[in-house]
């Protein structure tokens, strides 16, 4: 029998959520919209904005949406789905929880006394650019609470609408406020298999461009780079070299690590897309993070090829150096 819902039941949050999921599965979402995408959107209520975390380079993050419809194969955050009793494969790319009152809750975070101003990541758990921002403005109007308490940020996204919120993040950028991380671990055509859902990574690119020349204080995050689909010297140089011509730097770059549920996820989309990989995949990732030695490897030709198109003299890192991961070129 469907249950039923009262004439004035509370708003849903993530715990009721997770409770509904557990007895009735994702059928008994009362709201859950399905849009042209494919995916369905349910408005949530969020409890608090800015969450707070431990062993990370910041200690807030805020995140206006659960799950993402970048679909991205190795992200992290999916194994934050099964908080809601829900799978970490294709359920965190299809349903999407919109926390459509996390602008309001923010705002009055920001204006406790308490409250002193510092760095917040956003998007942390979620794209805040993913498509649906474009009907919620959650995002826009998150920043727009932080522009106005003075409170820096760090964002990372793959989404090209970042633009959109050019006048405040150049606002921003310039009391210091503002760092914009543009995800682009590669621009070869393998991004397709492991970012389904992405815009393509020129156009991401673009996006960096455009920050930069409105005063936003942006460049690219290479991360992850993931072993025997982007680690190979060529794919590498070539998305430097594509960095490069657009005049776009590069902030930072890592090695895939593996967790919880997102790694069973991955290793499952090894199976089908790239099986031979999976002997190797499980000497290299016995723990969470891959062989030190392999990571320093990849960030060896990483620093090696970023020194070359800086225009500095190459350091004696060898970059031709290959083992049978790095060159494994899919």
């Amino acid at each position: 029998m469907a249950r039923q819902i009262a004439l004035f039941e509370a708003p849903l949050t993530t715990r009721g959520v997770a409770d509904i999921v557990r007895t009735e599965g994702v059928a008994g979402l009362p709201s859950a919209t399905r849009l042209a995408d494919d995916a369905h959107y349910q408005e949530v209520v969020c409890r608090s904005a800015l969450n707070h975390t431990k062993g990370m380079p910041f200690r807030w993050t805020l995140n206006p949406y659960r799950g993402c419809t970048h679909a991205c194969q190795y992200c992290f955050a999916r194994r934050y789905q099964t908080q809601l009793e829900m799978g970490v494969g294709d359920q965190f790319s299809s349903y999407i929880f919109v926390k459509r009152n996390v602008a309001e809750q923010l705002a009055r975070e920001l204006a406790r006394p308490a409250w002193r101003p510092e760095l917040v990541a956003v998007g942390t758990a979620t794209d805040p650019y993913q498509p649906i921002e474009g009907r919620y403005r959650l995002t826009r109007t998150c920043l727009a609470h932080l522009d106005a308490a003075n409170t820096p940020i760090g964002l990372v996204t793959k989404g090209p609408m970042v633009v959109r919120d050019t006048d405040i993040l150049a606002r921003m950028s310039q009391r210091g406020l503002a760092t914009v991380y543009v995800s682009v671990p590669t621009v070869d055509a393998v991004w397709e298999r492991l970012e389904p859902g992405t815009a393509p990574p020129i156009q991401r690119l673009r996006a960096v461009r455009h920050l930069l020349d409105a005063g936003v204080r942006a460049g690219v995050l290479m991360s992850p780079l993931v072993p025997g689909f982007t680690t190979h010297p060529s794919r590498i140089e070539a998305t430097l070299a594509a960095m490069a011509d657009m005049g776009v730097p590069l902030l930072g770059g890592n090695v895939l690590h593996l967790q919880d549920g997102s790694r069973d996820h991955f290793l499952h989309f090894l199976e089908t897309e790239a099986p031979h990989l999976r002997e190797k995949y499980a000497r290299l990732y016995v723990a969470k993070y891959p062989d030190p030695s392999y990571t320093a490897q990849v960030k060896g030709i990483l620093a090696a090829l970023r020194a070359r198109y800086a225009n500095r003299r190459t350091p004696g890192e060898d970059v031709r150096r290959k083992t049978d991961w790095i060159d494994d070129e899919l």
